[in-house]
C-alpha cells in the first residue's frame, strides 16, 4: 500500500504530468468537437442568412425584423451561368466564388440573382452579381445589382478582408457604396464598367462610368476597379441577352 509521500510522488512524477495532460487534451478536445459538430447546423445556417441579407440590400432597405428567408424565397430567382451566358444545372448558393475566382474566367461557374417583380413573377426588375478581387491586403468581394435595363448599377455592397481601417476598409460604408448608383457600365454597346477615381473630393455626376475615389487608398480602389472589370466582363454574354429579352418583350 502506498504512503501519502509516494503518492504524492508519483503525482508529482513527469510520467503523471504528460498522462494527466493528454488525457485532459482528448477530453477537451472532444468536446470542442462534439459542440462544433452540434452548432454547425446553426452556424451554416446563419451564413447563409448573411449571404441572403447582402444580396437583397443591394435591391431593398431590409427592415429591421425582416424575414429575410421568406422575402429571399419569394423574391429571388437563382440561376447560373457559364462564360457564353448558358445555363449550369447547380445552385448558386453551392457555388463558391472565392474558388470560382481561382480559375480562368471562362472557366468560371457565374450565378445569378434575379429579383422578381412582387406583381409578376416572370418580370425581372434587376439582376445582381457576385464579385470577387484582391485590394491592398488581402481579398475583397461583394454583389453588384443592376436595373431593369442590365447596365445602370442600382447598388452595391462590399465586404473586405483586412483593408486599411478609414482608408481602402471604407469600401463597406455606406458613402462609398452610394457612389456607384445610377452609374452605367455600357457606353452605347461597349462594355466600359465603373471606374473609381484616385483622390477624393471630385464631382463626377456628369460622367456615368466614373465615382469619386477614397484618399489614401488608391491600391483598393485598384483592386475594385479591376474586379468589377473583370466579372462584368465574365457576366457580358448574359446581360446582352437579358437586355435584348427585355428589349423585344416591351415591343
Amino acid at each position: 500500500m502506498q504512503t501519502k509521500k509516494e503518492d504524492y510522488n508519483v503525482r508529482q512524477s513527469n510520467g503523471y504530468i504528460i498522462f494527466y495532460a493528454a488525457l485532459l487534451t482528448v477530453v477537451c478536445g472532444g468536446l470542442l468537437a462534439f459542440a462544433s459538430q452540434a452548432l454547425k447546423p446553426a452556424q451554416d445556417a446563419n451564413v447563409e442568412l448573411a449571404r441572403k441579407a447582402s444580396i437583397l440590400s443591394t435591391v431593398m432597405v431590409l427592415e429591421e425584423g425582416a424575414n429575410v428567408n421568406q422575402i429571399y424565397d419569394t423574391r429571388i430567382r437563382e440561376i447560373v451561368l457559364d462564360f457564353n451566358g448558358n445555363k449550369v444545372n447547380k445552385k448558386a448558393s453551392d457555388v463558391n466564388i472565392g474558388a470560382e475566382y481561382r480559375k480562368k474566367p471562362e472557366e468560371r461557374l457565374l450565378p445569378v440573382y434575379e429579383f422578381l417583380s412582387a406583381t409578376d413573377s416572370t418580370k425581372v426588375e434587376n439582376a445582381v452579381v457576385p464579385v470577387f478581387g484582391f485590394g491592398l491586403w488581402n481579398t475583397i468581394s461583394g454583389y453588384i445589382a443592376l436595373e431593369a435595363d442590365f447596365n445602370t448599377i442600382k447598388g452595391v455592397n462590399y465586404a473586405h478582408v483586412g483593408e486599411t481601417p478609414g482608408l481602402g476598409a471604407r469600401i463597406s460604408s455606406n458613402d462609398i457604396q452610394d457612389r456607384y448608383k445610377g452609374k452605367k457600365i455600357f457606353d452605347g454597346g461597349e462594355l466600359v464598367s465603373v471606374v473609381m477615381q484616385k483622390g477624393e473630393g471630385l464631382d463626377y455626376s456628369s460622367d456615368p462610368h466614373k465615382v469619386d475615389g477614397m484618399s489614401g487608398a488608391t491600391l483598393t480602389a485598384k483592386g475594385v476597379n479591376n474586379m468589377l472589370k473583370e466579372y462584368f466582363g465574365c457576366y457580358e454574354k448574359y446581360l446582352n441577352a437579358a437586355k435584348s429579352a427585355n428589349q423585344q418583350a416591351s415591343l
